[in-house]
């Protein structure tokens, strides 16, 4: 059994107890409803929300465009994936990549 949570009050997030990863990185955002700006330079100033999308571990930012100075809480943002749920080996994804945040219509199961 995989077990995800926040840690910090939303500064980091936890997987199998592991620190995965934490908040005050940039996120570059393609395609985002968050700001007018044509990338999104996004810094996370604390999770909002996580979610479990098998095989995704989802979550849901509060932070700033640095660029326009936007602030608010993204849309669903993949952190990573959990291939095996009987070892729990996650996957991280790179927030320097750029990413592209989704509208979910149905709902993840919230951790």
């Amino acid at each position: 059994m995989t077990t995800v949570r926040q840690l910090d009050r939303g500064a980091w997030l936890s997987v199998n107890g592991s620190r995965e990863l934490g908040i005050s990185n940039l996120w570059p955002l393609a395609r985002s409803e968050f700001c007018d700006c044509e990338i999104t330079d996004f810094l996370a100033e604390g999770f909002v929300e996580i979610g479990v999308y098998p095989p995704d571990i989802d979550a849901r930012f509060a932070g700033r465009c640095i660029t326009c100075g936007t602030e608010g809480t993204t849309d669903w943002l993949t952190l990573g994936r959990v291939t095996d749920p009987d070892s729990g080996e996650f996957f991280g994804v790179d927030p320097d990549a750029l990413h592209v945040p989704e509208r979910r219509t149905r709902l993840s199961k919230p951790v």
